[in-house]
């Protein structure tokens, strides 16, 4: 009788990264609708412009550094990395800019790191940083909400825009473009506006930006659903939403005039975007238990202090590019114990 049993796997599993990568885009789909709904076609137009030079980045770095390129092109991460890009950006973008952010993100943050794996920042957010820093004019033109805008457009005006700068009828980006409910909040401040009376405005709904709080809802329900399916853990979006409550609260209860609500901080910008869909990267994020709490807290405090004090409207970028460079720190400092060992 054989000592022991073998039991070979005859059945080849599914690529772990690619099904990651997959949950991860399907998770991400109720919130682009939403933005189609809020903000129109343009939206999609700019997501499929990054996705196409995502991929053809991808190839093109992969045959320059001799790997082989189907296994590579087909786990999702350059489309995850484009899609995230091209939802943080304006959706009348002209077509250089997603080109640009995308090729910096693909080329210089993943490749030039090594590839997938090896990155010490968020591709994505590193282009956004880039696009944000050289073209600050192109980064702010927002679109209104449909609801609110003077002229709506089809998708062959947003197409025109996006590709030429100006429709067949005349108009230009500066004519539909318009304010975030953060920037908005942000200016007013500054000119001595209570933050009680900016909300009355029709740019604000009932828990943050007009449009923006529905998305972010949704961004919140599909983090959910990668919290269930286990693809994230729920470490880094918990103490980032905690974080960004308890300072947003504690600002509204000490100095009312200089702050919104916490639910406006919470329902506004790229929140649950970055709680969910970028500050839990596994790759540029902490590999500790602790450390992922660390990592969260930091980044929500770090989006509070840039949105209030800092130059920016929105900072989830900037926070997780500055937590990213502290992760090798934290990562140390929270080892855990090493198993069998004495506390001393």
């Amino acid at each position: 009788m054989p000592l022991f049993r073998i039991s070979p796997p005859f059945l080849a599993g599914t690529n772990r990264v690619t099904l990651q990568m997959l949950q991860v885009l399907m998770a991400m789909v109720p919130a682009v609708a939403a933005m189609v709904v809020f903000f129109g076609p343009a939206v999609l137009i700019n997501i499929s412009l990054a996705l196409v030079t995502a991929l053809l980045a991808e190839t093109l770095m992969l045959k320059i550094r001799k790997r082989p390129v189907k296994p590579f092109i087909s786990d999702g991460s350059a489309a995850v990395t484009a899609v995230l890009l091209a939802v943080a950006i304006p959706p009348l973008s002209p077509w250089w800019l997603t080109v640009t952010g995308v090729l910096f993100s693909i080329v210089f943050a993943k490749h030039l790191y090594g590839g997938l794996g090896y990155n010490p920042f968020n591709p994505a957010m590193v282009g956004y940083v880039l696009l944000l820093l050289s073209f600050p004019l192109e980064m702010t033109t927002w679109l209104p909400v449909l609801s609110l805008a003077d002229n709506p457009l089809n998708f062959s005006q947003a197409l025109q825009l996006i590709f030429s700068g100006e429709t067949s009828g005349g108009l230009v980006p500066d004519t539909v473009s318009g304010a975030t409910p953060l920037d908005a909040m942000k200016t007013q401040i500054g000119l001595d506006i209570l933050p009680e009376y900016i909300v009355n405005q029709d740019l604000f709904g009932m828990l943050g930006g007009l449009g923006w709080e529905w998305i972010n809802l949704w961004f919140l329900l599909g983090g959910l659903f990668l919290l269930y399916r286990g693809v994230i853990n729920w470490h880094v979006p918990v103490a980032m939403l905690l974080t960004l409550f308890v300072f947003s609260s504690l600002t509204s209860l000490f100095a009312p005039d200089i702050t919104g609500s916490p639910m406006l901080h919470l329902f506004s910008g790229g929140t649950m975007l970055g709680a969910f869909f970028i500050a839990t990267d596994p790759v540029s994020g902490s590999t500790t238990v602790k450390g992922r709490l660390v990592f969260g807290a930091g980044v929500g405090a770090l989006t509070y202090i840039i949105r209030i004090w800092g130059g920016y409207p929105d900072g989830v970028a900037f926070a997780v590019l500055l937590m990213n460079m502290l992760v090798p720190l934290i990562d140390y400092y929270t080892q855990p114990r090493v198993y069998g060992a004495t506390s001393k």
